[in-house]
């Protein structure tokens, strides 16, 4: 079993602060969310399965514990339970929602069936008679943000109610003596307006977390576990040009200097000018040993007459591992693989909870006897940890800022076979999309903005002449972390200066249309 201070991660260890809260996850959709909240309030959090034992969450030697939300009732059979023992080691507990009716429930309160739910914005109010440590520095009414059926309507012996809503009686519980606390909302998220102060206050004045997890303590916390674990030995890492393997690149680089050598395999299926960017910023900039690889032509040889989209991420990705081997054959004393794995990939890949298991590999799905230890320095952190990391270290906006990319690239934004032609035609499309959503501001609202190019051709008029040219689709989400997204929004004037740039700058485009689609039921790519 492993240390309170570090992780597993298969072939490597990375460490951890000495203080970690940690988030129960119940099937929560705000499991992620909760997570990411306490660190932003500089506390270290990591997310656990409810099927944890007390014996293995005291072993972590946890600060506090948060029981996230979750889409059962507690009394249907079934239903995920919390170890009861984990109740009786002392550790400063809240639970959110479903957590706060298990809490009740498991500990002797009763949690009534509502004839209806409590769904959205809602006023609480805070019981004047036993205000109560959690709620003492409140406002009388607040809005808070309910998602419930259920309530609780009899606290546990020892607890006190502190605050109710119109379909919730007991919207706060706590008691003192067992340093639990519990609420029916969801403070997590933004339509609590004083959700964060209640986290701020269980986190750091009943839980006594000190605010010891900042950007400085990250970037050393992980030099440190770098250099511990690559000791005098040599790392490659493969950069893909997006911001998760170029921050690992320059955290491990920061750790062992020009013992780091970087493999770029362009497989001509970058966005316009991304090679370019990526070689100047880490040969020349970053001073970083760069092999770069012009694959474009092999890579478009094996494509030609693949259509169908997961031959074509496979055809890529065993293209590019054979690249790699080839180019990193070189470097024959280097035993260490740096990967931009980061904790979502961590989470989704080995949860109980998880519907799926994926592999998660910046090169594409690296095999299993590729003949590397892994090091993956941002296997704790979320995506906006690892900008804030890059910023530190001194990457340039363009980098840290940068959209995510598919790993197969512009191969799976061209609907049907990929060609040489197809490629040129969907990365000035694309960089069009891109260059206006800066100019209008927009770039750091979006999490991706991008082009697609469809496989059926359109008739249209140009001219006073007849075309008949494939058309355009464009695609712009907004999201917190890839796993749900909206399509946004974006100002009918924008998107009208987008499809005039396209049309009339871009050969063989004469229509362009815009996916209104969320994810779900859609996803954010579309191969």
């Amino acid at each position: 079993m492993s240390s309170p201070n570090t992780i597993d991660a298969g072939s490597n260890t990375v460490a951890a602060p000495a203080q970690v809260v940690l988030v129960v996850d119940f099937g929560a959709q705000y499991a992620q969310l909760i997570a990411r909240r306490v660190r932003e309030l500089q506390v270290y959090s990591e997310i656990v399965p409810h099927t944890i034992t007390a014996e293995e969450l005291a072993a972590r030697q946890p600060a506090a514990i948060i029981l996230s939300g979750g889409p059962a009732s507690v009394h249907v059979e079934g239903a995920p339970r919390l170890d009861q023992a984990i109740f009786d080691l002392d550790i400063p507990t809240l639970g959110i929602c479903y957590g706060a009716q298990l809490i009740a429930h498991q500990l002797g309160g009763t949690v009534g069936r509502n004839a209806q739910g409590e769904y959205g914005r809602t006023t609480l109010t805070r019981d004047p008679g036993t205000p109560g440590a959690l709620l003492a520095d409140a406002e009388a009414t607040q809005t808070v943000w309910m998602s419930h059926f259920d309530a609780i309507t009899v606290v546990p012996d020892g607890f006190e109610a502190c605050g109710s809503t119109p379909n919730a009686p007991v919207a706060v519980l706590e008691s003192e003596r067992r340093r639990m606390w519990g609420v029916q909302y969801h403070p997590e998220v933004g339509h609590t307006p004083a959700g964060m102060e209640l986290l701020r206050r269980f986190l750091h004045d009943l839980a006594g977390c000190a605010p010891t997890w900042t950007m400085d303590s990250i970037i050393d916390t992980s030099v440190d576990a770098i250099r511990a674990q690559i000791g005098p030995g040599r790392a490659i890492c493969g950069l893909s040009g997006g911001v998760d393997s170029a921050v690992a690149a320059a955290l491990v680089h920061r750790a062992i200097g020009p013992r780091l050598t970087c493999v770029y395999v362009d497989t001509g299926l970058m966005r316009l000018g991304e090679s370019d960017q990526v070689v100047e910023t880490f040969q020349k900039h970053q001073g970083i040993e760069l092999i770069h690889v012009r694959a474009g032509d092999r890579f478009l040889e094996r494509l030609a007459g693949v259509t169908d989209p997961e031959d074509k991420r496979k055809t890529i990705g065993e293209v590019f591992i054979r690249v790699f081997e080839e180019a990193s054959g070189g470097i024959e004393d280097a035993d260490f693989l740096v990967q931009g794995t980061l904790y979502p990939d961590v989470i989704e890949s080995g949860t109980a909870d998880a519907a799926k298991i994926k592999s998660h590999h910046n090169v594409g799905g690296l095999p299993e006897d590729l003949q590397f230890k892994l090091v993956e320095p941002l296997r704790n952190l979320f995506k906006d940890e690892v900008r804030n990391v890059g910023s530190e270290l001194g990457l340039p906006d363009e980098i840290v800022w940068r959209q995510p990319f598919p790993g197969p690239g512009l191969g799976v934004r061209i609907i049907g076979e990929v060609t040489a032609g197809k490629v040129a035609v969907l990365q000035r499309a694309d960089a069009i999309v891109r260059e206006e959503i800066a100019a209008a501001g927009l770039e750091r609202e979006i999490w991706q903005a991008f082009a697609v190019l469809a496989d059926i051709r359109t008739v249209g008029v140009m001219g006073d002449e007849r075309t008949y040219a494939h058309p355009v689709i464009i695609r712009a989400v907004t999201s917190d972390d890839a796993m749900t997204a909206d399509w946004a929004r974006l100002p009918y004037e924008l998107l009208e200066t987008m499809s005039n740039r396209i049309i009339n700058e871009v050969d063989g485009i004469n229509r362009v249309a815009y996916d209104v689609t969320s994810k779900p039921p859609g996803t954010i790519e579309w191969e």
